[in-house]
């Protein structure tokens, strides 16, 4: 019976069309599925969306339709996307989804009626985007800690969860299983951020458990609010139909729900035969910032059920379109659709899989897919297969076989060709795809190297060296099927392809390990290019035009136009260019106390920009200040104008400065 192993990636949240930061997860998680199948596992890898809450239940009546329609369609696109870009999962599940919202009501109830969820109020400072309640002393320069944007004031009543409960059990549980959190890194980072007292920081393994142990252990973990009651697009609270769920409590749940769990427990165990197989999961794999909602809440609502943790929970970095974050206001959005069309499927899959390392965010630009397809793709696997397989027909028209024939080059070939699989093998039991795609490559650029080493049109010229040429070509397609069977787990397509061009059987997608040497290949009369190669001139024009289109979506469209004044109004309003010559960022806000300096006059300003300028960076820069409003006093201190800003439909803000250089103190109008 083969041993089990159960994947996930994060459900994707519905709000809109995933970009590849979002799509790599899929491809990533894919790449680990694919290859656990080729080690002989029973697999179940299961994807899927996230589709209930407040940002939901908005987008769908900005969009005139209803949240199951909009959900519906995103829903669809992103299995599209998923399918496009050769993900194989074995499940795609919906938190819409029947049997998901009716294991959800029961999950409540019991935690309900067990005494750990109750009634009360909430009242905070809430983030629509990610739904989420924080205090004031969580804030970042007064903005939600998680995305950075603004968060409004709220109150409701609302059921929470007593995390506190749970609290000491959790951290010993982390501390008693270094594998449950991954990267190493992350733990600390979810010790210190959100655990962890602030006594207890900065402690060793040793000293926290031994805190445990003695019951002596602080952590400074709120009762969770678990629904809400000022929307009502969600699973509705069966007792409560004033309430649905806290949109995290139905979103992680799927995680159970989607093998199996049903919510009919007897004494905490579940009854479903494919629950009882696969559970508890081998990883979960999501992005670093969804981290503590995976390793925090989701750890003690199981526990709370009385049901086992999942082995490991891996939080990948994020993939960044030239070091910054994606947004369609900029342009600089990368979706795989897109990216699959100019470059192809298989080559995208490459590239996002070798650029992104196991702990540290990756870079991803459209000059760096053309230079890796161009050294990689081309240059060291389309050129081996290509010179390999016209090398075997033009000197022994078109088969090679083993005969013996050895040389001194061999043996340490051999031993790379062999040694390839566990290589990579060991990278990908760490969840390290990046890794592992470099020691494949490592073979692909031997092969390249044995070539030079053996010379064999030099063995075709020699009669006499037949045998030897064609133990030289042997070794090389043989290598070539190995590395194109490793190859199928991250570029199924292309190892399919490669198999065929040296008659090879098609990809084994089990147990690879057993894979038995050929003794003889009978190649393709006809070799293909496996990857052309990309100028990035060529795509210029093909980029532009998609930039273009999403900075055109991402314009504001059907705004409210404001109450018309008259030229006299206008006029009323004094604007004068000015120099920032001092600045300094006021502590626990988003301000920035600016110098400004009006050519005969300096004036005192507060900008609430701090999330989008630093103090440093405003030194120097030309602003416009509207320099006739009422002097105001915040935070102590007075703020004698305003700085001119534009605002980015993402709420990025940038300062309006002059075109050309005009003094200090100089009049718009």
């Amino acid at each position: 019976m083969k041993e089990k192993f159960y994947l996930t990636t994060a459900i994707t949240y519905t709000s809109g069309k995933p970009h590849i930061g979002n799509t790599y997860e899929a491809i990533f998680s894919d790449a680990i599925a694919r290859f656990k199948r080729m080690q002989g596992f029973d697999v179940f890898f299961m994807t899927g969306t996230d589709e209930h809450g407040l940002k939901v239940e908005q987008k769908a009546a900005e969009k005139g339709v209803t949240p199951r329609q909009f959900v519906d369609s995103v829903a669809g696109e992103i299995k599209r996307i998923w399918d496009l870009m050769d993900v194989s999962y074995d499940k795609f599940i919906r938190t819409t989804d029947d049997y998901h919202v009716s294991a959800v009501q029961k999950i409540f109830n019991k935690l309900y009626s067990q005494g750990d969820i109750y009634k009360g109020a909430y009242e905070g400072l809430y983030c629509t985007p990610c739904e989420s309640f924080w205090t004031e002393s969580q804030l970042v320069n007064g903005k939600c800690p998680d995305c950075g944007r603004d968060v409004k004031p709220a109150k409701e009543d609302a059921y929470f969860f007593k995390m506190g409960k749970y609290a000491n059990r959790l951290v010993y549980h982390i501390l008693t299983h270094p594998q449950f959190i991954k990267p190493a890194s992350r733990r600390n980072e979810m010790f210190n951020n959100f655990l962890l007292a602030d006594e207890f920081i900065g402690k060793s393994d040793a000293e926290l458990l031994k805190a445990v142990e003695g019951g002596a252990l602080k952590t400074k973990l709120q009762d969770l609010c678990v629904s809400r009651s000022t929307f009502k697009w969600g699973v509705p609270v069966e007792f409560d139909n004033k309430h649905v769920v806290y949109v995290w409590l139905d979103a992680l749940t799927n995680y159970i729900t989607g093998v199996g769990y049903t919510g009919n427990c007897e004494n905490g165990k579940e009854g479903a035969a494919s629950y009882k197989k696969y559970w508890p999961a081998n990883v979960h794999i999501l992005g670093k910032d969804i981290l503590r909602f995976h390793t925090i809440y989701w750890p003690i609502f199981l526990m709370a059920l009385g049901e086992e943790l999942p082995q490991c929970v891996l939080g990948h970095p994020w993939l960044l379109q030239g070091g910054d974050k994606m947004s369609k206001s900029k342009g600089n959005v990368m979706y795989a659709d897109d990216l699959a069309q100019i470059f192809g499927v298989d080559a995208v899959r490459y590239v996002v899989l070798h650029e992104m390392p196991y702990a540290d965010d990756g870079i991803i630009t459209w000059e760096l897919i053309c230079e890796r397809i161009n050294s990689d793709l081309a240059n060291v696997l389309g050129n081996l297969l290509k010179r390999t397989v016209s090398m075997t027909n033009q000197y022994l028209g078109g088969a090679a076989q083993k005969t013996g024939e050895e040389a001194e080059p061999d043996a340490d070939f051999k031993e790379v060709i062999s040694s390839t699989y566990a290589r990579v093998s060991q990278k990908m039991d760490e969840y390290r795809v990046s890794d592992a795609l470099d020691g494949l490559w490592s073979l692909f650029r031997r092969a390249n190297k044995y070539i030079d080493e053996t010379a064999p049109w030099l063995l075709a010229k020699d009669g006499c060296k037949r045998d030897r040429l064609s133990e030289v070509l042997y070794n090389l397609l043989n290598a070539i099927e190995v590395g194109a069977n490793i190859l199928s787990a991250f570029m199924p397509s292309t190892s399919a392809k490669i198999l065929a061009e040296i008659g090879a059987a098609a990809p084994r997608t089990t147990n690879v390990k057993a894979l038995k040497a050929a003794t003889k290949y009978n190649v393709t009369p006809a070799p293909a290019t496996l990857f052309g190669r990309v100028k990035f001139e060529d795509i210029k024009g093909v980029i532009a035009k998609i930039e273009e289109k999403q900075r055109m979506e991402a314009a504001p469209v059907n705004e409210e136009v404001k109450q018309q004044i008259s030229i006299d109004d206008f006029a009323k309003i004094e604007m004068r260019v000015g120099t920032v010559v001092a600045c300094e960022a006021v502590k626990k806000s988003k301000l920035l106390h600016e110098t400004v300096s009006l050519g005969n006059k300096r004036i005192s300003v507060l900008s609430g920009i701090a999330k989008h300028y630093t103090a440093e960076e405003m030194v120097g820069k030309r602003v416009i200040v509207v320099c006739n409003l009422p002097p105001r006093e915040m935070k102590g201190l007075l703020s004698e104008g305003m700085i001119v800003c534009a605002e980015a439909p993402d709420g990025t803000l940038s300062i309006v400065a002059p075109e050309k250089d005009v003094p200090d103190g100089s009049l718009l109008s």
